[in-house]
C-alpha cells in the first residue's frame, strides 16, 4: 500500500498518507528537527506520551520544556522526574466503579445548578464506555440453564442500578453502555474498543491520527498494553476529572525494561510466564513506573499472552506492563476484525513515529531485567497475594504451611507436625474430617479440600491458548470417565461471547459442560467476589470444622475475604490446572505426581495423561479463532439483549434521585460548597482509627463481595426492609455513600493491630471499647476529633477502588500515615482531600512502638506546602511523653496541592467549570 508523509501548518505536525487515507500527525521526527531534542532511543511506552505532549503544547499547560524533559530522561539514563500535564485520549469503565463515577457527575450537575451554573457543563469531552460486567453472580453452577438464571437474578437484583446507568448513556454526551452479558470491560476492550492508533477530527476538520490511549476505573485496564495501547488504571474521580477534560497531573516514570528470551517448554502456560514475571518484578520493585517487555522473546509471544502480562501490572506494582507494536501487534488487530483501513494506518503511523519495534529497537531503561522464558515451571499462587509463586510440584507441601500457620502448629518439630492435638491435625493422612450430604450420597472435606474452581477473570479467559487448553484437558478427562469431586463449585465465566463461539466450534464445550463448567455468565464473577454462596452443608461443614477450604480460579487476585467468606485459602492458576484441581478437589494432591483419579477400569489418572500438547492446543486455536467470529459477537454490541432493551428511564438533564432507593443516592461531598476553595490545615489532636501491617490492599480497606446482616452495612438494610438475600454486594451498592461508609474497613480477614488477635472491621472507640470501626469514627466525628490511619509497607495494592478512599475520607480521616503507598490509592486519597504521609526511611509503627492509643498532631501543612515537603509529627503517648518526627508529605505535584485545597479534584474542576460559565 502506498505511503507517502507531507508537512502540515504546526512546526511538529505532518500528514501522513496510507492508501486513500490521509490524516495528520504530530511528528517526533519534526521535534527533533526543530531542535527540541534526541528521542530517538526513547522506549515506545515514553514516545506516546512524548507524542500527547507535542499535541498538547500550548505554552501553558504544556511547554517546550516539558518535551525538551524527555530528551533530557534519556540522556540521564532514564530518570527526569518532571511533571507534566497528559490527557488520555479515551476512558473505560466497569459497572462496579462507573456507577458512582456516574453519581458523582449527577451530583456535579445538582451543584452546578446551586452555584448558578449550567449542568450540561457537566459532560465527557472525551469518549466514555462503561461495560457492564461485575453484576453477575454465581447463583447456578453445573448444570445448562446456570447461564439463565444467573442473567435472571442479575436483572432482579440490579434494576435500579441499570436504570440509573441507562439514565446517564442518554443524559451524558460521548458516554456509551455495554450491556450486561457481553464481556468483561478489558476483553471487549482488546477485542473491539482499542484500535492502537485512534483518530479524530480537530477544529478545522481535519482527520488527526494519534496513539490510542486510556485510563480506566479497573486496574487491569493495563491489559490494553498488550495491543500497544497506553492505559492504566485510575480510581473512578480522577477519570471523571480526565473525561471532564482535566489533564492527569504525573511525573515523568521510570521506564523498566523487561527483556524476554527463548521460548515457553511443552506444557507451560502463559499464565505460569505471567506469575514468574509478576514475582520477579515485585521483588524489583515497580511501583510508579512504566515497564516495557523486549528482547527476542517476543517473537515467540502471541498477543493473548502479552495480554495476560499486560493484564496483571497491578499484581506486580507498575503503572503499565507495555508491549510495543510489531507484526504480533497487526496479526491480532486482523484476526480480531478491526478494518483493513485501521490496521493499514497502525502500521505506517507506527513505523513513521517511532513506535515499531523492529529486530534494531534499542531504547534506553531505567533498569532492565532479563527472563528466559524456557526456564518457566508450572505454578499457582497463593494463598492470598498473586506474587507469592508456588512451583506447581511443590503446592501441596506449601499447603502444609498454610493449614499449619492457621492451627498453630510448628511445622519445624515433626512431632507437633504429626501428633499436634486438636480438631484437625495438619498431616493430610490425619486429618479429621468433615462429612457432608451431595446429591444425596455422604462425602469427607478437610483442611485443602478445593470447593471452589472456576474459570473467570479477564487475565486468562481472553487467551484461546488457555481457554482451548481448558478444554481440551476437559475432554482427555472426559474420554477416561473422570469426574470433579462432588463438593467443588465449578463454573466457567468467559471474557467475551468470543470464547464461547471458539469453545463450541472446537467441540469443547460439551466436555467441560461434562465436568460441571458449564456457563454461568459473562463477567468477573468468582474473581471479583461473586463466587455466589457455596451450598449450605459444605459452608456448614467449613464453619464446623474451622477448616482451610481452598479455591482454585484462573483469575488475578487471590487477596484474603475476596473470593468468598468461606474459603481462606485462595490460588491463581491456569484454566487446564484449574480443570485439574476440580478432577483432583484436595490440594493436599501433588498434582504433578500422585494421581487426579481412577478411569472406567480402575486405573490411575496422572496430569500428563490429559495434559494437551502445545501443538494440539495450537491447531485447534488456527481453526476455530477467526475473523469472522469476532466480527459476528461485536456485531450489536451496544444494542444488548431484550431485558437491556426493556429497561426503562427518563431523559432529564438531572437525575430524579429515588428516596427509597438503596442502591443510588446523591452523596454529600458538595453539599454547602462555595465558589472559593479553602487552605489546608495542620492536624491537631488526631487518634488512629486503624492500624494496619504490610500489603494492606484496597481489598481490605473496601470490599466489594457479599456482607452479613450483623454487620453495619447489613443493619443499614436491615432497618430499610430489605431482606439478607436481597443484599447484593459491596460492590453492587456502590452508587449508595451510606452503604460504603459502613463497609470501609469491614473486609472479614483484615486484622486491626490496635485489637488483639481480632478479625474483621473493628476498633476502640472514643471510649476505649470495641466497637465496628464506623461506629467509632462517627463517634469521634461527633465529638470534633480527627482520625488518621497508620500503616506498614504497599498500602492500597490492588484495585484501583475509588471508594477505599472515598469511605476513608467520608469517615472523617484527615491523613494516612504509611511506610509506602501504591500508585492508584496515593493519588485517590489525595483526590479526595485525605493526606498521604509516610514515614522517614527506618521508622515505622513498630519501631516507634505505636499502639493506637496515641494521639498525633502534625505541622507545616498549612502555609506555603510545596509538593513532597518534609513535615513534623508529634506523637503523645498514653502515658504523657511525647516523640516528634519528620514525615513526608506525599501530595507530590502542585496540582494535587490545589485539589487537596478544594478539597478533592472534583471540587476543583467543579469550581472551575463553574466560573467559566
Amino acid at each position: 500500500m502506498p505511503i507517502t508523509v507531507g508537512t502540515d501548518s504546526a512546526a511538529t505536525r505532518r500528514t501522513l498518507k496510507v492508501g486513500q487515507q490521509e490524516v495528520s500527525f504530530y511528528s517526533i521526527a519534526a521535534a527533533e528537527a526543530a531542535g527540541l531534542g534526541d528521542f530517538s532511543r526513547l522506549p515506545a511506552a515514553l514516545k506516546v506520551v512524548l507524542e500527547n505532549m507535542l499535541r498538547f503544547e500550548d505554552g501553558k499547560t504544556v511547554t517546550q520544556d516539558d518535551i525538551r524533559a524527555f530528551s533530557d530522561w534519556a540522556a540521564k539514563g532514564g530518570k527526569n522526574p518532571r511533571e507534566i500535564a497528559y490527557r488520555p485520549a479515551r476512558v473505560l469503565m466497569q459497572d462496579f466503579t462507573g456507577v458512582p463515577a456516574v453519581v458523582d457527575l449527577a451530583a456535579m450537575r445538582d451543584a452546578m445548578v446551586a452555584l448558578g451554573g449550567d449542568p450540561e457543563k457537566i459532560n465527557p469531552l472525551n469518549p466514555v464506555d462503561l461495560v457492564i460486567d461485575h453484576s453477575v453472580m454465581v447463583d447456578e453452577f453445573g448444570n445448562p440453564r446456570a447461564f439463565q438464571m444467573n442473567v435472571e437474578r442479575e436483572y432482579q437484583r440490579n434494576g435500579e442500578r441499570y436504570e440509573f446507568l441507562k439514565w446517564g448513556q442518554g443524559a451524558f454526551d460521548n458516554f456509551r453502555v455495554v450491556p450486561p452479558g457481553t464481556g468483561i470491560c478489558h476483553q471487549v476492550n482488546l477485542e473491539y474498543l482499542g484500535q492502537t492508533v485512534w483518530t479524530d477530527v480537530d477544529q478545522n476538520g481535519k482527520t488527526v491520527a494519534y496513539p490510542d490511549t486510556l485510563v480506566g476505573t479497573d486496574s487491569h485496564t493495563t491489559m490494553v498494553n498488550g495491543l500497544a495501547i497506553l492505559g492504566w488504571g485510575v480510581g473512578g474521580i480522577e477519570a471523571e476529572a480526565a473525561m471532564l477534560g482535566q489533564p492527569i497531573s504525573m511525573l515523568i516514570p521510570e521506564v523498566v525494561g523487561f527483556k524476554l528470551t527463548g521460548a515457553l517448554k511443552e506444557g507451560v502456560t502463559a499464565t505460569d510466564l505471567v506469575l514468574r514475571v509478576v514475582e520477579m518484578l515485585r521483588k524489583h520493585g515497580v511501583v510508579e513506573k512504566f515497564v516495557e517487555f523486549y528482547g527476542a522473546g517476543l517473537d515467540h509471544l502471541p498477543l493473548a499472552d502479552r495480554a495476560t502480562i499486560a493484564n496483571m501490572a497491578p499484581e506486580y506494582g507498575a503503572t503499565c506492563g507495555f508491549f510495543p507494536i510489531d507484526d504480533e501487534t497487526v496479526r491480532y488487530l486482523r484476526v480480531s476484525g478491526r478494518s483493513e483501513d485501521r490496521i493499514a494506518l497502525v502500521e505506517a503511523y507506527a513505523k513513521e513515529n517511532g513506535l515499531w519495534r523492529g529486530a534494531d529497537y534499542a531504547p534506553v531503561y531505567s533498569s532492565t531485567l532479563e527472563l528466559d522464558m524456557s526456564t518457566v515451571e508450572p505454578a499457582i499462587s497463593g494463598p492470598k497475594r498473586p506474587q507469592d509463586r508456588i512451583v506447581l510440584s511443590q503446592a501441596s507441601e506449601a499447603f502444609l504451611k498454610v493449614v499449619a500457620d492457621h492451627r498453630g502448629i510448628d511445622l519445624s518439630d515433626p512431632a507437633k507436625d504429626m501428633a499436634a492435638e486438636g480438631p484437625a491435625p495438619v498431616a493430610p493422612t490425619n486429618g479429621i474430617c468433615h462429612s457432608v450430604k451431595v446429591d444425596g450420597q455422604d462425602y469427607e472435606i478437610r483442611d485443602g479440600s478445593v470447593v471452589i474452581a472456576a474459570i473467570t477473570s479477564c487475565t486468562n479467559t481472553s487467551n484461546p491458548y488457555v481457554m482451548i487448553g481448558a478444554g481440551l484437558v476437559a475432554q482427555k478427562a472426559n474420554a477416561l470417565g473422570l469426574k470433579r469431586k462432588p463438593w467443588v463449585k465449578t463454573s466457567l465465566a468467559p471474557g467475551s461471547q468470543v470464547v464461547s463461539e471458539y469453545l463450541e466450534a472446537a467441540g469443547l464445550q460439551d466436555d467441560l459442560d461434562a465436568l460441571g463448567f458449564n456457563l454461568v455468565g459473562y463477567g468477573c464473577t468468582t474473581c471479583i467476589g461473586n463466587s455466589g454462596p457455596l451450598p449450605a452443608e459444605i459452608s456448614k461443614a467449613i464453619a464446623d470444622g474451622n477448616l482451610v477450604a481452598t479455591s482454585v480460579l484462573s483469575g488475578n487476585r487471590n487477596f484474603e475475604g475476596r473470593v468468598n467468606p468461606d474459603v481462606r485459602a485462595n490460588y491463581l492458576a491456569s484454566p487446564p490446572l484449574v480443570v485439574a484441581y476440580a478432577i483432583a478437589g484436595d490440594m493436599n494432591i501433588d498434582i504433578t505426581t500422585e494421581p487426579l483419579g481412577q478411569d472406567q477400569n480402575g486405573n490411575d489418572v496422572y496430569l500428563k495423561d490429559i495434559w494437551p500438547t502445545q501443538k494440539e492446543i495450537a491447531d485447534l486455536v488456527e481453526r476455530t479463532v477467526t475473523r469472522a467470529a469476532f466480527q459476528k459477537k461485536y456485531a450489536d454490541v451496544f444494542k444488548g439483549d431484550a431485558a437491556w432493551q426493556a429497561v426503562e428511564t427518563d431523559d432529564a438533564l438531572t437525575y430524579s434521585w429515588p428516596s427509597t432507593s438503596t442502591y443510588v443516592q446523591n452523596p454529600p461531598y458538595f453539599k454547602g460548597m462555595g465558589m472559593e476553595p479553602g487552605v489546608i490545615k495542620d492536624i491537631e489532636g488526631a487518634r488512629v482509627l486503624v492500624m494496619l501491617a504490610d500489603s494492606i490492599t484496597t481489598d481490605h480497606i473496601s470490599p466489594a463481595g457479599s456482607f452479613k446482616a450483623e454487620h453495619p452495612a447489613g443493619k443499614y438494610l436491615l432497618d430499610r426492609q430489605v431482606a439478607p438475600r436481597e443484599f447484593n454486594s459491596y460492590g453492587s451498592r456502590r452508587g449508595n455513600h451510606e452503604i460504603m461508609m459502613r463497609g470501609t474497613f469491614a473486609n472479614i480477614r483484615i486484622r486491626n493491630e490496635i485489637l488483639d488477635g481480632v478479625e474483621g472491621g473493628y476498633t476502640k472507640g472514643p471510649d476505649g471499647t470495641q466497637m465496628p470501626i464506623y461506629d467509632a469514627a462517627m463517634a469521634f466525628q461527633e465529638q470534633g476529633t480527627p482520625t488518621i490511619v497508620v500503616a506498614g509497607k504497599e498500602y492500597g495494592s490492588g484495585s484501583s477502588r475509588d471508594w477505599a478512599a472515598k469511605g476513608t475520607a467520608l469517615l472523617g480521616i484527615k491523613a494516612v500515615i504509611a511506610e509506602s503507598f501504591e500508585r492508584i490509592h496515593r493519588s485517590n486519597l489525595v483526590g479526595m482531600g485525605v493526606i498521604p504521609l509516610e514515614f522517614a526511611p527506618g521508622e515505622n509503627r513498630k519501631s516507634l512502638g505505636l499502639t493506637g492509643d496515641e494521639v498525633i498532631d502534625v505541622h507545616g501543612l498549612a502555609g506555603d506546602l510545596k509538593p513532597q515537603s518534609s513535615v513534623k509529627a508529634t506523637i503523645t503517648y498514653r502515658d504523657g511523653t511525647k516523640k516528634e518526627i519528620t514525615l513526608r508529605c506525599r501530595i507530590d505535584t502542585a496540582v494535587e496541592i490545589e485539589y487537596v485545597e478544594n478539597g478533592g479534584v472534583l471540587h476543583y474542576v467543579l469550581r472551575n467549570l463553574a466560573k467559566s460559565a
